[in-house]
């Protein structure tokens, strides 16, 4: 009869197979190991997943890598940007950094933590992954990118394989969008200056803003809204075939504030200035040099170019560079030109150049040439307007429906061009009272007034004129106020 236990083998024989099996799988596996370079195990392992997982997953997983053929991976760096926004307050362990130059910590994704995202209704799941590996020396090209110290890092993203064109042609350029607009807001605005024919820089922590600023609502809505269309329009540019560049020409009185709608500017845009000192260039070589050296997103600063250097024109340039038969000229008028709107001009992008003058009758006609300079911005002297923002930012009279006693005379006072935006800061920090400080402003404007009425006896009779017409109005008593307000608005108009 026909017995099934005694056709099994024994335990002992089948252990002993067993570990004969296994001795010679680890011995295959040594020589393989040996025998075998890295990059073709990689390429077998590889093979073997993909074959047994192809025809079950439905999952497409992205290997977003730190290096891209020993070149910085844009795609990676925004990346890190954007997920350091997505971070899950279940997160168990986190990276932490900080530069000199930030203000905040930044937090960035661990080993093998996962955040998850939602674009488009499409679920979505980001990893971050630490692997070390052999070092490049060491034959291990076939992996991700690794750095000297063995580790390389990259993050996986995985969707369905069905939203694959939408992950590349929409998501992808999302997050670098957003990466941008991240980086924008954590910005260090930075101010370079000249030392040695080299730029150093230094952290711009300049407190002004547009609402800080003592100039009229229009024109600080002209400004921003010039600004504005200079950078979104970065298409239009490229398509008329100009530099992506704007020129500003800031002119007025000293302390009308110029500099301070720069750094206003700058921090609107989070934009790094360049203060360009002239007369530490010597040649048009070291300009073009420091123009290549400047960075995109920037604004280039030369205050007082009226009286920054001595520009000579082109021609007495050519004639005296001949004399001397030298290669290389000084700096000249034909150079600061082509800085501004010549082909030197488009090495870079998002470029803001900014002159600043005290007295705009002094400057070359060609430095005002359109297309050079494409706005030019009076800063004049302080307006009622501009007092009360003032008086704002120094005293905290922010309430309009209950303006200061002293608010009327001030303003009859500050009628024309009388003190500068400078001026009233400095007698507004005089105290922390209001009445003291209103008070120190008032005696100060009638000392201006009467000096100006004595340099300038037409002011007088003007204001005189505009008394006794206010005077008089005051005293009708009948009529009606729309008439009455038209009157005065008439006669002011006719008298400035």
């Amino acid at each position: 009869m026909f017995s099934f236990s005694r056709d099994l083998p024994s335990p002992t024989s089948f252990f002993t197979a067993y570990a004969s099996m296994a001795g010679y799988m680890m011995m295959i596996r040594s020589m393989a190991h040996e025998l075998i370079p890295a990059p073709v195990q990689n390429f077998i392992y590889s093979s073997l997943r993909s074959f047994f997982v192809r025809s079950t997953s439905t999952t497409l997983t992205l290997t977003i890598d730190d290096d891209n053929m020993g070149m910085n991976n844009e795609i990676y760096r925004a990346a890190q940007t954007y997920l350091s926004t997505k971070i899950s307050p279940d997160a168990v362990r986190l990276r932490i950094s900080k530069g000199h130059k930030d203000k905040h910590v930044n937090l960035y994704l661990s080993n093998g933590e996962i955040v998850n995202d939602v674009y488009q209704d499409v679920e979505l799941t980001w990893r971050f992954v630490t692997d070390r590996g052999h070092k490049k020396g060491g034959g291990g090209g076939g992996g991700s990118p690794v750095d000297d110290d063995g580790k390389s890092e990259y993050f996986e993203l995985s969707f369905e394989k069905e939203h694959k064109d939408l992950i590349l042609n929409s998501y992808v350029p999302y997050i670098e969008s957003k990466a941008k607009v991240i980086k924008n807001e954590r910005r260090i605005l930075m101010l370079h200056s000249l030392n040695n024919s080299r730029w150093e820089s230094v952290i711009l922590e300049h407190p002004s803003t547009f609402e800080t600023m003592a100039m009229e609502d229009e024109l600080k809505r002209e400004v921003k809204a010039d600004l504005d269309r200079f950078i979104r329009r970065k298409e239009f540019y490229k398509r008329v075939g100009k530099a992506w560049k704007r020129g500003y020409l800031l002119y007025g009185p000293p302390g009308t504030g110029k500099s301070s709608l720069v750094a206003a500017m700058a921090n609107y845009l989070k934009f790094d200035v360049y203060d360009l000192q002239l007369a530490s260039v010597m040649r048009d070589s070291d300009l073009r040099r420091l123009l290549l050296a400047t960075r995109n997103r920037s604004i280039l600063v030369i205050e007082d170019i009226d009286c920054a250097v001595e520009l000579p024109n082109r021609v007495g340039q050519s004639v005296e560079g001949k004399n001397r038969g030298e290669s290389q000229g000084p700096l000249t008028l034909s150079g600061l030109l082509n800085f501004i709107d010549g082909l030197w001009s488009s090495c870079g992008d998002e470029r803001i150049i900014i002159f600043t003058t005290n007295h705009k009758d002094r400057l070359d006609p060609a430095l005002l040439r359109p297309g050079r300079m494409d706005m030019h911005i009076y800063m004049g002297h302080c307006s009622f307007q501009g007092f009360k923002t003032l008086a704002s930012n120094y005293l905290c009279l922010n309430d309009p429906t209950m303006p200061h006693r002293l608010y009327p005379e001030i303003e009859r006072l500050m009628e024309g061009d009388v003190i500068t935006p400078a001026q009233v800061a400095e007698e507004l920090m005089k105290s922390e009272d209001a009445d003291m400080a209103l008070e120190g402003l008032v005696d100060v404007l009638k000392k201006m007034r009467l000096k100006s009425e004595e340099s300038n006896p037409g002011m007088k009779k003007k204001e005189n004129r505009l008394e006794m017409e206010e005077m008089r109005l005051k005293g009708v008593t009948e009529g009606s106020p729309r008439k009455n307000s038209k009157r005065i608005k008439k006669l002011v108009l006719f008298c400035t």
